[in-house]
């Protein structure tokens, strides 16, 4: 299956580039990407993926096609093949 990737804020910082497309084998979770992305981009580890390699920090979220936040309980769960994952920073001020 291929999904694409689009970085956006810190990510987009640390990954170097706005999108990437990646061939994925069916079933793959949104866990596994993670992991994938923290391998692929070791500059994310501690800033947008946690150390333990396969979570995000609460203040970075996974967007699937504009239409919903991936949540926590999520993470076990598959893109389906041409899904756009969007990676993003919440900032919040005031």
């Amino acid at each position: 299956m291929e999904i694409l990737i689009e970085f956006n804020g810190i990510p987009r910082i640390l990954a170097g580039e706005r999108q990437l497309q990646l061939q994925l084998e069916e079933g793959v979770t949104f866990r596994e990407i993670i992991r994938l992305l923290g391998k692929r981009y070791p500059k994310m580890i501690g800033q947008v993926v946690h150390p333990d390699g396969e979570t995000l920090y609460s203040s970075q979220m996974m967007n699937l096609n504009g239409e919903h936040m991936v949540q926590p309980e999520q993470m076990g769960d598959s893109p389906k093949h041409g899904d756009r994952i969007i990676m993003m920073s919440i900032l919040a001020g005031g």
